[in-house]
């Protein structure tokens, strides 16, 4: 599976990288909103892990861009963005799962298991409508 990985903290992404691909999985880790938003728009993923505060701009914008287009690639936010009400906001835009920082990997590929199986799950149910 492809993940798109949207982070601008190097140590945090470089991390997140190196365990997401030991994990099996191809990874394209962006910095910025514009890289993500150009890679979501040219490539296929199966999850999107999202940091909300970048340079250029706010994750929320990517989510937004996602879903209007009726993509419904699971998205787990990364943030440090605690409050109930930027939670809230996450899902009220589209996340699949929203996760706060500082998180541990085990929590993480907890997550990202927890998404990808309801989406495959639901993918099927689908399917068979």
């Amino acid at each position: 599976m492809n993940v798109l990985l949207v982070e601008d903290n190097a140590i945090l992404g470089d991390a997140v990288c190196d365990h997401v691909s030991a994990n099996g999985y191809s990874v394209e880790w962006c910095l910025t909103l514009a890289d993500a938003t150009r890679a979501a728009d040219s490539g296929e993923y199966g999850l999107v892990l999202l940091d909300l505060r970048l340079p250029d701009g706010s994750g929320l914008s990517l989510l937004r861009r996602l879903r209007s287009r009726a993509d419904n690639v699971p998205i787990i936010i990364l943030t440090a963005h605690d409050q109930v009400s930027d939670q809230i906001e996450g899902f009220t835009c589209g996340a699949t799962d929203y996760l706060v920082k500082p998180f541990g990997l085990s929590d993480l590929d907890l997550r990202m298991q927890s998404v990808t199986r309801s989406h495959v799950t639901a993918e099927r149910l689908q399917a068979e409508l």
